[in-house]
């Protein structure tokens, strides 16, 4: 049995504990979602420069690819506008689903002791994919681009590869994590 004084000072501890806990997850949440928005407004800035910068790109551009690398589509240059459209579109959903974790469809059985963790570990996910999809389509983009002003191919096929491997290993960490927090009912 503690004394009144360790007890204090037991309490302290556990609250100190608990706030850096939050407040290091705070500064994760904001390097995640500062990552997101410099990847979205790198895409957005690298279109503008190749669409109305000095360097003016052919009057046709490569808009597909095949897996080698090669260009098997063609188009206009104003197609570079897409990705950014739908990368915008696409961080402006991340953006709003992430305001509703309560709403998640969780892969583990939540109840009120593992709510608050699964719900932190569902906010990173779906940050950390936003951060990752953004920086694929600015990788996609920078390589069309780069095709079209270089006559070569296009996107190196090593990038969607790693670009798997970086997207399925965050969703496979983040539901590992939400299945070891239920079986060892971890609180936050």
């Amino acid at each position: 049995m503690l004394t009144g004084r360790e007890a204090i000072i037991s309490n302290r501890v556990l609250y100190r504990v608990s706030l850096n806990r939050i407040l290091r997850g705070q500064r994760l949440r904001i390097v995640r979602e500062f990552v997101a928005l410099a990847a979205l407004l790198a895409l957005w800035a690298v279109t503008v420069y190749a669409l109305l910068g000095p360097n003016p790109l052919p009057g046709r551009i490569p808009t597909h690819f095949d897996l080698a690398g090669n260009p098997d589509g063609w188009g206009k240059p104003e197609a570079l506008w897409l990705l950014p459209i739908v990368g915008t579109f696409l961080y402006s959903l991340m953006t709003v689903v992430a305001r509703f974790p309560a709403h998640f469809n969780y892969p583990v059985v939540i109840t009120s002791a593992n709510r608050a963790t699964l719900q932190h570990l569902g906010l990173g996910m779906v940050g950390w994919l936003k951060a990752e999809v953004i920086f694929l389509f600015a990788g996609i983009q920078v390589s069309t681009i780069q095709a079209a002003r270089q006559s070569r191919g296009g996107p190196y096929p090593m990038l969607f590869a790693i670009a798997l491997v970086v997207v399925f290993g965050t969703i496979g960490w983040h539901i590992m994590a939400m299945r070891r927090t239920v079986r060892l009912n971890l609180p936050r």
